[in-house]
């Protein structure tokens, strides 16, 4: 994944609680298997309704996702994630995120910005009335500024994950990262254990 230190950008506001990972990316979505075009499905059955937000003109290249609590909540799916991003989205503001949700999102480079509860329905009112509002999220400082909504606030991200994102680091990429240790212990492997080049061949 690409490295995330600090995302500058407008706003989508969705002002809903529990959304799940089915109301996300719905489950016929799940059929595919590109890790990209997710974003055509996103929010799919909202989208239907012409005043959905992600419909309406005012908000598109919006970079961040202001939502409700428990944003990300029901099947571990990672589609979800993937939708998100492949529509343009580099972080979800909310004050409450699903455990399994926010897993997904730190190792496929999605930044969950947790929030007080204050501090999200004044991001999510002003953005509302003004789309033009600009939302800064720096990840090794761990704040969030909204300079025009009176929003200025700090958000959990522990010293590990925020180093991935700072990083880039995605699970591959941390298991490269000691690619000389693994192809020198590869390398000695007794003959009669399995390889994954002998596998490969029969």
């Amino acid at each position: 994944m690409e490295p995330v230190r600090q995302i500058t950008g407008t706003a989508v506001p969705l002002r809903r609680a529990d959304v799940d990972t089915d109301q996300i990316i719905p489950s016929e979505w799940l059929k595919r298997v590109e890790r990209t075009g997710f974003g055509q499905g996103l929010f799919a059955e909202w989208r239907s309704d012409p005043e959905f937000v992600l419909n309406q003109p005012r908000y598109k290249g919006a970079s961040v996702l202001v939502t409700g609590p428990n944003f990300g909540t029901g099947s571990s799916r990672e589609h979800a994630v993937w939708a998100l991003q492949d529509y343009g989205f580099r972080a979800v503001v909310s004050p409450s995120f699903a455990d399994i949700f926010r897993t997904n999102c730190t190792k496929a480079g999605l930044l969950p910005v947790q929030v007080d509860a204050d501090a999200a329905e004044a991001l999510l009112a002003a953005v509302e009335t003004d789309p033009a509002v600009v939302v800064t999220i720096d990840v090794e400082a761990r704040t969030l500024l909204a300079a025009a909504a009176g929003v200025s606030t700090t958000f959990p991200l522990d010293d590990f994950t925020r180093w991935r994102f700072l990083e880039g680091l995605d699970d591959i990429g941390l298991s490269l990262r000691n690619e000389q240790k693994i192809v020198a212990y590869e390398a000695a492997r007794p003959a009669w254990m399995p390889s994954a080049g002998r596998v490969a061949a029969t």
